[in-house]
């Protein structure tokens, strides 16, 4: 189990390259992590042979473990749709129940889903890698956790503490936390790790042999910082660091607002020679763009409403009547549309941007499936280059969109972009100039196609990335320790 001093300590991106090194010494690998907390989702198998939703970093672990994603992996998703308020999905399936329910309350009545899921994948595999979250020292959550140390408990698992020496203060979070865990959580806790470290490691003694003398823990591993090492980040936005190799010929501005959900999908982006990559919370950040995308939103109608607020839907109107383009991904999609209208109370109404002839309808019933779909060959301007185009990805959304109705008239068709190859349902839409699109389609700059046809290249596979992430990660642990514990564990010794 990989668990860590706070958020953003690194433990997703460590799993990840665990779950690589052992699939690749021949082990069966799952990941697992009870519950997660991100409007980052993907679309996977459900046990009913449904589709359902699991935090992104669970299904790029799956991936990397070379093992089928499923909902198992995180029975317990939790979408933040305000600061208070998130909506709870169990395994894979939104639970109207769970989230109206106090927040302490839901742990008992969640607790024998995430106990079932973990034993059925520890009885199918060789090696579960076992994700924590945030701190397992946050002494006012102990009482009802589920997912750091009760789960760390329930599979007796080895654990690592990690913590971001980078930030500064590595020690003192790695002692205050193994000191605030109770005795029998301690003593799982089999190795600390510094991630993220620059300069000289010899530099860091004597501290990891005081912390050892203190804890009775060593130091198992120092890994150092590697940027741009082609992963989505778990939580919030990238780094700064959001420029590929080569000059700058393209800036793609991704407008960054409150509730911005799946900005893992824009990760290529970082990889394509030439194109700089722009986290967008102002005017002035979308006035040297040559893109603009309005990305996903967990509540659409409030952030937009944060968007006019800063003037940003003043600058998006003036950057297509520059020629230039805009790009909507789902919510986005949905707020380049004339209105939105929520009958059903589930994101609120809003008058759209206008800047496509549709409108959008939320409804009670979620759509959360994969989908293949082709662009259509009419496409023109800008966007010509995927006319023709095959892309694959996923869709979730409570919105239903359509042409306005005063515009689905003779020829109106041809406002749509984007098709779905099972049943020709509209996924897309673009105006006359063709310089807007949107698209129900997240995923499509992951897809190898798309990003040929748009930018004439290509970028690093996952599995060159998840190969590279466990060749650094493995390289910086105590040399054969990763070997001599998984081999000592599974012999009984468990040393």
């Amino acid at each position: 189990m990989v668990l860590g001093t706070t958020s953003g300590a690194g433990k997703s991106w460590l799993a990840t390259a665990l779950c690589r090194y052992y699939a690749a010494q021949g082990y069966r690998v799952a990941p697992f992590k009870a519950q997660n907390m991100s409007n980052n989702a993907r679309v996977v198998p459900t046990l009913t042979g449904q589709w359902g939703e699991i935090g992104s970093a669970q299904y790029f672990q799956a991936l990397a473990a070379w093992a089928r994603p499923d909902v198992r992996m995180n029975p317990v998703l939790l979408k933040p749709e305000a600061d208070t308020r998130s909506q709870v999905v169990l395994m894979g399936q939104v639970s109207q129940a769970l989230t109206e329910m106090p927040w302490r309350g839901r742990s008992e009545h969640v607790w024998p889903t995430i106990q079932t899921a973990l034993d059925a994948l520890r009885a199918e595999n060789d090696l579960v890698v076992i994700e924590g979250a945030g701190s397992p020292a946050e002494i006012n959550l102990q009482a009802s956790d589920i997912v750091n140390m009760r789960v760390a408990r329930h599979a007796q698992a080895a654990c690592l503490l990690v913590t971001d020496i980078d930030r500064g203060g590595a020690f003192a979070h790695l002692y205050g936390t193994w000191a605030l865990l109770p005795d029998e959580d301690r003593r799982l806790i089999r190795g600390f790790v510094l991630n993220r470290f620059r300069g000289d490691a010899a530099l860091l003694s004597p501290a990891p042999q005081m912390l050892q003398a203190l804890t009775g823990v060593p130091t198992v591993a120092t890994v150092p910082m590697l940027w741009q090492h082609g992963l989505p980040e778990e939580d919030g936005i990238f780094d700064d660091r959001t420029s590929a190799d080569g000059a700058v010929q393209t800036t793609v501005a991704v407008v960054a607002y409150p509730r911005i959900s799946n900005l893992d999908e824009f990760q290529p982006l970082k990889n394509v020679p030439g194109v700089r990559l722009v986290w967008a919370r102002s005017a002035a950040e979308l006035a040297s763009a040559d893109w603009i995308i309005l990305p996903g939103s967990k509540h659409t109608s409030a952030d937009l409403r944060w968007l006019r607020e800063r003037g940003l839907d003043q600058a998006i109107e003036a950057h297509v009547r520059a020629g230039r383009r805009v790009l909507g991904v789902c919510g986005g999609l949905q707020m380049l549309g004339e209105a939105l209208t929520d009958p059903h109370g589930i994101d609120g109404n809003a008058p759209g941007l206008g800047l496509l002839p549709i409108v959008t309808r939320f409804e009670q019933h979620k759509v959360v499936q994969h989908a293949h779909a082709a662009f259509g060959v009419e496409l023109e301007g800008p966007w010509q280059a995927l006319a023709g185009v095959k892309a694959q990805g996923y869709e979730i959304h409570h919105g239903q969109t359509r042409l306005h109705p005063e515009l689905a008239v003779s020829g109106a068709a041809s406002c749509v972009a984007l098709r779905s190859l099972a049943n020709g349902q509209a996924l897309g839409w673009h105006d006359g100039r063709a310089q807007v699109m949107g698209v129900y389609l997240h995923g499509l700059f992951e897809d190898a196609a798309v990003l040929q046809a748009l930018f004439g290249a290509t970028v690093p596979t996952l599995d060159g990335v998840f190969d590279r992430l466990a060749e650094h990660v493995s390289s910086s642990f105590t040399p054969a320790w990763l070997d001599g514990w998984v081999n000592g564990y599974r012999s009984g010794t468990r040393s």
